[in-house]
């Protein structure tokens, strides 16, 4: 997939459903169309984010193998070309310099807050409301399990402020909203509604977070190249190959000969 190009589609179709779906549907058969159509596009904004991510993954793997090692490679000769001009002194100095930096650094941490009262108190306020136990909808009891999951895991790390926002969530999730009259199902249908537009929302974030990586970037320039019939890969194993042949001749010219 050309990353520009998707991401552009990805933005304006995200936007374009979302200024569309802005209009007031109170009735219970246009909420439903409009969740509809939005966890449709939900679903297949998250398969192009994964479809990308894997790309990527692939394209990162792929520049490692045959870009990555030959830089390793290059270093590797430069370094031994710097000790050998340098000198003995230079190259210990330099182990010195390593071996400091690589010594860890005692780091005092404060014990995990876990056992306030404040914090088993909202850990029990989060498990009454969303236990898994207290449905039997497989969906929303799977949904229910994430969330006690991640819930057990702040309370285990005393994060008061993750166990507040978890609660906050769900008491603004469709699933926390009882009764079976028209004004409930409005509720629900428009939480859900809530719930697709910021997913929406933040899938849009992470893809344009991840079109700032400089992955992403280097990729793109490869595509381009492509597109042009260039390729940019090659030309840069090419590059370091040279390089490091010329680095492999200088090293042995530096170097005294083996008696």
């Amino acid at each position: 997939m050309e990353l520009g190009r998707a991401w552009r589609r990805y933005h304006f179709q995200v936007t374009t459903l979302v200024h569309q779906n802005t209009s007031d549907h109170d009735d219970p058969d246009g909420l439903r169309a409009q969740v509809a159509e939005l966890e449709a596009l939900l679903d297949q904004r998250a398969a192009d984010f994964a479809r990308v991510k894997t790309d990527l993954a692939t394209f990162r793997l792929a520049y490692r193998q045959q870009v990555g090692v030959l830089h390793d490679q290059l270093d590797e000769l430069e370094l031994a070309i710097a000790e050998a001009e340098l000198g003995e002194a230079v190259r210990r100095q330099q182990e010195q310099t390593a071996h400091a930096a690589a010594r860890p650094t005692e780091v005092t941490s404060a014990p995990p807050r876990f056992t306030t009262d404040d914090v088993r108190k909202l850990f029990r306020d989060v498990a009454k409301a969303i236990h898994p136990d207290l449905t039997a909808d497989a969906s929303a009891r799977e949904r229910r399990h994430t969330l006690m999951i991640e819930a057990n895991r702040a309370y285990a790390a005393g994060d008061e402020a993750h166990l507040r926002w978890i609660l906050q969530q769900w008491e603004r999730s469709p699933e926390a909203v009882t009764g079976t009259d028209r004004e409930a199902l409005r509720l629900r249908l428009e939480r859900r509604i809530d719930q697709a537009e910021e997913q929406l929302e933040l899938l849009a974030s992470e893809m344009a977070a991840l079109q700032d990586t400089p992955l992403w970037k280097l990729k793109a320039k490869v595509d381009e190249a492509s597109s042009r019939g260039k390729d940019l890969v090659g030309d840069m194993v090419r590059r370091l190959k040279r390089d490091i042949m010329v680095a492999t001749n200088r090293l042995d010219a530096i170097r005294p000969p083996v008696a």
